[in-house]
């Protein structure tokens, strides 16, 4: 049975940065892409990043380009997300999935707090 747990997640001011992690359990972590979707008080889903199997591949979006890096850990099961300069509006409940396209497994989320 396939399971992800996030963690990581916290209160940071303004400008600093946080490592989310979420641990996969289950068989082949390695066979899949990786996704990072958040959601914000009040807001609908969004789509952060990704990684592919082998962590060459990365995708970002727009809101996440050249402070969020995504990465992965095939030995030990765990995807990484890094984010810095956090700002206010980085302020979400935080999900890792499995998958690209489809995400057919979701953690339950951990929550980041950007504020002074």
């Amino acid at each position: 049975q396939v399971q992800l747990v996030e963690s990581g997640g916290g209160l940071v001011q303004p400008g600093g940065s946080l490592r989310l992690s979420c641990a996969f359990s289950g068989l082949s972590f390695d066979d899949y892409w990786m996704t990072w979707v958040r959601q914000a008080p009040g807001k609908g889903l969004e789509w952060i990043s990704n990684i592919n199997q082998n962590a060459q591949v990365t995708h970002y979006a727009e809101s996440a380009k050249g402070r969020f890096t995504i990465s992965r850990d095939n030995a030990k099961n765990i995807l990484y997300l890094q984010m810095d300069t956090l700002k206010p509006e980085d302020s979400a409940l935080y999900y890792c999935a499995r998958g690209r396209n489809v995400l057919d497994y979701w953690g339950k989320g951990i929550l980041a707090t950007v504020s002074s």
